[in-house]
């Protein structure tokens, strides 16, 4: 493996740019770039840009001097050649997002607690789940951790964003899973280095409920797909039909379907998937990572909210405009909220006369089965099949 860095010839900002690449793995380019010192937000989707300051220092560390048409070439042959279209970063509303690659035995993937309180035995359960999968398994520092003195988190909201910064970038790492939602992942939002995070390139983030406002938070600054699927410490325990789907899903993705729905509305659409807890979009509205569901066919669960409550959720939604342009509703898991009857009153009176279709019972959320959703892909929603499918394979 070979580091290869082309003069500095690029004018930018008031001065002459270099490329530095590797011939053959991300991986090596992100060590030696640490290593030397560069910053992370240094990195364009296959490449550093140094300043022509540092150009001598990294020949001297290591990087062999070439020409630009060498740069490319060696990227195209190493399969590493990224299209501004391929790189982490914002995508309008009802876009299809940027798929990561699947997992594989033998890849690394990261536990961290960005929520609550993780029990150290559901926790030991669900990683042996991952473990049989032929996953390797690293733990965030912080996971076992619980606020001094808000004992709903694990942790302080900096120990919680530090783990989840230190697996996203690091450059072994495959996958991101939650180890539980809870509550508190929107304290963390303002705070994380959206720049680092693109620049390690497109991960796997794996979880649900409250980890609904990553995914949202994901989907609007990284434009990226993730899955809405068990956390670890849910796998222990899931029944073999859910951890089956979520191992197909990560390691074995194909066109998936869900069968059986519920009709409320009558109707097709087509539109990429969107949404996750209706507390926690409910939440985030008027905040700078809130992605509006335009053109994409959304998802909603939801537990413990009596239908007065789930009433006043929707009705904020609706008066915020978030649902404008939506294509369709597919209604999950509403455990624990109160009478099935007014629920479903409450959904036909709120998002009945959106003059889209909905369905309803949609196997995700808060029991089981709760079977994985990548958010961002491009589904159909069919009301005379009682059917949502996936049109696009939801990874690479």
């Amino acid at each position: 493996m070979t580091l290869l860095i082309d003069p500095p010839s690029w004018p930018a900002r008031g001065r002459l740019w270099s490329h530095l690449v590797s011939d053959q793995s991300l991986e090596e380019l992100h060590s030696f770039a640490a290593a030397a010192g560069i910053p992370s937000p240094a990195f364009e989707r296959d490449h550093y840009d140094v300043p022509e300051q540092r150009y001598g220092a990294l020949v001297a560390a290591g990087a062999v001097p070439v020409g630009s048409r060498v740069i490319v070439t060696a990227l195209h042959a190493a399969g590493l050649r990224r299209r501004l279209g391929e790189a982490l970063g914002p995508r309008r509303p009802g876009r299809r997002l940027l798929r990561p690659p699947r997992l594989h035995a033998g890849d690394r993937v990261a536990v961290v607690a960005p929520a609550g309180t993780v029990p150290p035995e559901r926790l030991d359960a669900g990683i042996a789940v991952l473990q049989s999968w032929g996953l390797h398994v690293s733990v965030g520092r912080h996971v076992l951790r619980r606020h001094p003195r808000l004992h709903h988190l694990a942790g302080s909201d900096a120990e919680r964003a530090d783990d989840l910064t230190t697996a996203w970038t690091d450059p072994a790492t495959r996958a991101v899973i939650a180890a539980r939602g809870g509550s508190g992942i929107h304290r963390l939002l303002d705070s994380l280095d959206w720049t680092a995070l693109a620049a390690a390139g497109p991960k796997l983030l794996v979880g649900f409920s409250d980890v609904s406002a990553l995914h949202e938070a994901f989907a609007q600054r990284l434009g990226l797909v993730t899955v809405h699927g068990p956390v670890v410490c849910s796998l222990g325990e899931a029944p073999h039909e859910e951890r089956a789907w979520l191992r197909g899903l990560l390691m074995d993705p194909g066109s998936l379907r869900w069968d059986g729905l519920d009709v409320l509305v009558e109707g097709s659409a087509d539109g990429v998937l969107a949404g996750g807890n209706l507390a926690v979009l409910a939440a985030g509205l008027g905040t700078s990572v809130s992605r509006p569901a335009t053109e994409a066919i959304v998802v909603l669960e939801e537990i413990r909210e009596e239908p007065y409550r789930i009433d006043r959720m929707l009705t904020q939604l609706l008066r915020a405009g978030w649902f404008a342009g939506v294509r369709g509703v597919a209604i999950g898991h509403l455990t624990g909220c109160g009478d099935p009857r007014q629920v479903r009153a409450v959904l036909s009176d709120r998002i009945g006369d959106l003059g889209v279709p909905v369905l309803a019972g949609l196997p995700f959320g808060h029991e089981a089965p709760n079977l994985a959703l990548p958010l961002g892909v491009r589904a159909r929603l069919d009301t005379a099949a009682r059917r949502l499918t996936l049109l696009d394979c939801p990874l690479r």
